[in-house]
């Protein structure tokens, strides 16, 4: 699921669904569930390929169920704000801007940024999850 994971968020999403799918309602909310489509496909298709290399069986209810825990996560996460606000509650908002464009500059956002390390540490945390609900 790791493996799915990287690929569906660096190499299956699309530029606009990246541009978008933080942007605030209907346009930003359809560009993240269209990336979440192809992200939990993606998962699916490495379940199954994992299922047919390896003799896994894999159960329908768990299988839905963890893909489902994998995906809504990956709704929360990626919507942009939710993630900020649980940043902000936890006391790492500092965290969260790390790396951040300073307003009124032309900084080069990249991914060295803090909203980058939490988003990636909340996805594998609940990817683990999934996984367990699977299995």
């Amino acid at each position: 699921m790791y493996a799915a994971h990287q690929v569906a968020d660096h190499w299956v999403q699309t530029q606009h669904q990246a541009d978008h799918k933080g942007r605030p309602g209907w346009p930003g909310r359809i560009a993240c569930l269209a990336h979440v489509t192809t992200y939990t496909a993606t998962g699916l298709l490495a379940l199954v390929v994992v299922a047919v290399v390896t003799g896994l069986h894999l159960r329908p209810v768990p299988l839905a169920v963890g893909l489902a825990v994998s995906a809504v996560s990956h709704y929360i996460a990626d919507r942009r704000t939710p993630l900020k606000r649980i940043a902000d509650l936890l006391g790492s908002g500092r965290f969260h801007a790390l790396g951040a464009p300073r307003p009124g500059h032309d900084d080069n956002p990249s991914l060295g940024t803090g909203a980058y390390a939490l988003d990636q540490s909340w996805h594998i945390g609940f990817l683990f999850a999934a996984a367990l609900i699977i299995a």
